[in-house]
């Protein structure tokens, strides 16, 4: 039998083993509790939803287009329009159709359409009715040589998309240029522009089908001469009288508000037509013809009235016989689809208020 001494320690030794055991299994109760993934819970669980991309950035707005990065040609130029004939063509253009003295034009300057004024020379051939076939790489490449040859450097980024015509305000609004062949996207356009002594010269390349044909159209960029007489200040005042308004061709830069120099005498007898009535009080009202887009021509008839008005204020007259602003091309007075009536649709008016 074991002694009281052995059976004592064989207790003690039962006891510690009671106590131990059940803290074991209370430390190992969170790792039993976590169920095993199996491969069915796995394709139950749905997969997180895929975080939304955020929308895409609306196209940032072409920059505009600064002649002055062309460098200066250095050629000796040929007379303007400077490009002969392509051997073996005929133009389909009579000679008294090919120039107009003043007109504006849209060429594709950088990634958009912009307006230049000027003399303007085109002619257009057909590239397989002449003496000789063209193609069209072989015609675009003959005056793209050729422009080159002369100094000029290509300058459009673009082509003419829907979304060029429409930033520029719409096929119609190009249509009335005369000479803006933008059709989308049948015609392919290469754009130069010519620098020298000052001047620009700019240059539409493009060639089109229905038929097969080429299009050249050179333009001397330059303010119109003004062939036009102003009312004396006793005309406006008689006019005044007489309707309640009198209209002023009054001479801007290009597709600015700036006030041209040969405009001064305008502005002279508008100041003495307001010194001679003390009494008169005008509205100076802004009009555009209906070339590009109707909010830029609403702005820039308004920024022209305000210009006359500035004129006028700064040779005396008081601030508080005057208001300004601009109609854009809401009120024309003579048919924008000619360059004689779209001229008399940019003017000023004075209105007795």
């Amino acid at each position: 039998m074991p002694s009281n001494a052995a059976r004592a320690l064989s207790l003690s030794c039962l006891l510690t083993c009671l106590l131990v055991l059940p803290a074991c299994k209370r430390e190992a109760a969170p790792a039993e509790a976590q169920p095993t993934a199996t491969a069915a819970d796995a394709a139950a669980t749905p997969a997180p939803a895929p975080a939304e991309a955020p929308p895409a950035a609306a196209p940032a707005p072409a920059a505009d287009f600064d002649p002055a990065s062309v460098p200066e040609s250095t050629a000796t130029l040929p007379p303007f329009p400077f490009f002969a004939i392509p051997d073996g063509m005929e133009s389909t253009f009579d000679d008294k159709d090919k120039l107009a003295n003043f007109d504006r034009q849209f060429f594709i300057a950088g990634g958009k359409a912009v307006p230049v004024e000027g003399k303007i020379f085109h002619d257009r051939f057909k590239l397989d009715g002449g003496k000789r076939t063209y193609s069209e790489t072989e015609f675009l490449r003959n005056y793209e040589n050729a422009a080159l040859a002369l100094g000029a450097k290509k300058i459009n980024d673009v082509q003419y998309t829907y979304e060029v015509v429409d930033a520029a305000g719409g096929r119609d609004a190009l249509e009335k240029t005369n000479y803006a062949a933008a059709m989308v996207p049948d015609y392919r356009h290469d754009i130069y522009l010519l620098r020298q002594g000052g001047k620009e010269w700019w240059i539409d390349v493009s060639t089109g089908s229905f038929p097969l044909h080429g299009y050249v159209v050179v333009l001397e960029k330059e303010g119109m001469q003004q062939s036009l007489g102003f009312l004396d200040a006793a005309a406006m005042k008689q006019a005044i009288d007489k309707d309640g308004r009198v209209a002023l061709h009054i001479n801007f830069d290009t597709d600015k508000a700036t006030l041209r120099p040969d405009a001064q005498p305008v502005i002279e007898e508008i100041h003495k037509l307001l010194s001679g009535d003390p009494g008169l009080k005008l509205s100076i009202e802004g009009h555009t013809d209906n070339t590009g887009a109707p909010a830029h021509n609403q702005d820039l008839s308004t920024a022209r009235a305000r210009s006359v008005l500035g004129a006028l204020v700064g040779l005396g007259i008081d601030p508080a016989r005057l208001s300004s602003r601009g109609f854009g091309q809401d009120k024309p007075v003579a048919d924008n689809g000619t360059e004689d009536g779209r001229a008399q649709n940019r003017r000023v008016e004075l209105v007795k208020r």
